[in-house]
């Protein structure tokens, strides 16, 4: 939902900066539009920053065997952290 605003926000800043060219009285059309195409580059790197892991885990688990038939199991567990 965060990524979807935010690039609405830069479509409808966008085309309030660069397509419209009235003039309403005490309002600059083209300043709002730069506010909302910064307002929604910031909500999509707010969204990706949250929604981003930000820890992973690597699991792996080996089984030896020796020659008199008796097993060793070695479990190893990573964590590979994020940003």
């Amino acid at each position: 939902m965060g990524i979807g605003l935010g690039v609405f926000l830069i479509i409808a800043g966008a085309v309030l900066a660069f397509g419209v060219k009235a003039n309403i009285h005490d309002l600059d059309l083209t300043t709002i539009g730069y506010i909302l195409m910064g307002g929604g580059v910031l909500v999509i790197l707010l969204s990706m920053l949250i929604f981003m892991p930000r820890t992973r885990r690597s699991r792996s688990t080996a089984v030896t065997t020796d020659s008199l038939g008796r097993q060793a199991v070695v479990e190893r567990d990573d964590r590979i952290s994020g940003l």
